[in-house]
């Protein structure tokens, strides 16, 4: 065999070291993002910010932008932007609202109406998208403002001209279903913890962190499930081909159409669960609800590895990037920086992720 010939079998047998296949992972600059501010706010904030309770303060909001980054994400992946789901958090919130109060139905109707509603919402914005060809960031742009303003008109005539829904709480008291979706879960496991000394608790006895809220168990649970979907179902790989190249991915037989279709019901389903379970803990809805979530849930997104050209990106990504967001937004306050650095630490972290992604993008591809 020549020389030739064998630097030929040697470059096609040749394994790629560990640190070259963890370089190419998504997920990687949301994760080193992460690291570094938990850094940043381990010397800069009071140190109460990493107690028990001031970690459920980060996951909290974190945990409220991630169920909507991670529906998001797999709808990057798939090639496409949902620009609608802030105003499908207030529109699916006005629903819900409706059919609790005004209806008086209960929750085990109420919610699968609202997450349908939502569903169909989103299942026309693909329709549109699809049959036109127009570019989904136009289309569900046209449907941000449409939702916001059917939720503003829908409340003040359901109210005689307030924008804010109330009487949630008194409306749904009693039901069975409310702790799945409001509230704090294991609350008496913590009180048994309070008893045993092992969390921090009150002069009263009652523990300062009374339970998990359920919004962190969803988001915990969603991250877990579009993970599983992505990485080990044919569904993940529909959804990677069809946002690499829909005509390649066509040509071998993935259902391109009903792909991108039902990731548009996704992003929008999620919107409406995020809207419930707020709705609930409120005891109220308003029009404002979810204001500007589509362009932080896209941040999230980004800076946990989706690129916007489709086909690559990671729900653990958009996890790590909700989590980001949420020890800026909390950690601010434990120290003695402006919190309105905020929104140039989010912007500044969107541009750093973009490159990145791009520098991760020609890697993987090979392009120069």
């Amino acid at each position: 065999m020549s020389l030739e010939n064998e630097s030929t079998v040697d470059e096609r047998i040749k394994e790629e070291s560990r640190v070259a296949q963890l370089m190419k992972r998504p997920e990687l600059g949301a994760v080193a993002g992460a690291l570094l501010v938990a850094i940043f706010f381990l010397f800069t904030a009071d140190g109460s910010m990493f107690t028990l309770s001031g970690i459920i303060n980060v996951l909290s909001p974190a945990a409220q932008l991630g169920i909507l980054a991670i529906a998001a994400a797999l709808l990057m992946i798939g090639g496409e932007f949902d620009l609608s789901i802030g105003s499908m958090v207030a529109f699916a919130g006005l629903i819900f609202g409706f059919c609790v109060v005004n209806f008086e139905l209960p929750l085990i109707l109420a919610i699968p109406i609202t997450l349908i509603l939502a569903a169909g919402v989103g299942s026309i914005n693909g329709q549109i998208v699809l049959r036109t060809g127009l570019p989904s960031f136009i289309v569900t742009l046209a449907f941000l403002f449409i939702l916001r303003g059917l939720s503003l008109v829908g409340l003040k005539a359901a109210t005689g001209g307030s924008t804010q829904l109330r009487g949630i709480r008194e409306a749904v008291e009693g039901d069975p279903l409310v702790p799945f979706f409001s509230g704090d879960a294991f609350t008496g496991f913590f009180q048994w913890a309070a008893s045993m000394g092992w969390i921090d608790t009150f002069r009263s006895g009652l523990p300062k962190v009374p339970g998990i809220p359920v919004e962190i168990l969803w988001f915990l649970g969603l991250a877990a499930l579009a993970t599983y979907v992505l990485l080990k179902t044919p569904a993940g790989n529909w959804i990677f081909a069809a946002g690499g190249d829909k005509n390649a991915a066509s040509n071998s037989g993935v259902p391109v159409r009903k792909v991108k279709v039902a990731l548009f019901m996704l992003t929008a389903g999620c919107a409406a669960l995020l809207a419930i379970t707020q709705v609930l803990d409120a005891g109220s809805t308003d029009a404002r609800r979810g204001f500007m979530k589509e362009f932080e849930a896209i941040i999230a997104a980004v800076i946990g590895g989706c690129l916007l050209t489709g086909g690559y990106g990671s729900a653990i990504g958009a996890f790590f990037g909700s989590i980001i967001f949420g020890m800026v937004v909390i950690g601010l306050t434990y120290t003695d920086i402006d919190q309105d650095w905020f929104q140039v630490f989010l912007g500044s972290m969107l541009l750093l992720a973009v490159i990145f992604n791009n520098a991760i993008r020609k890697r993987v591809t090979g392009e120069r």
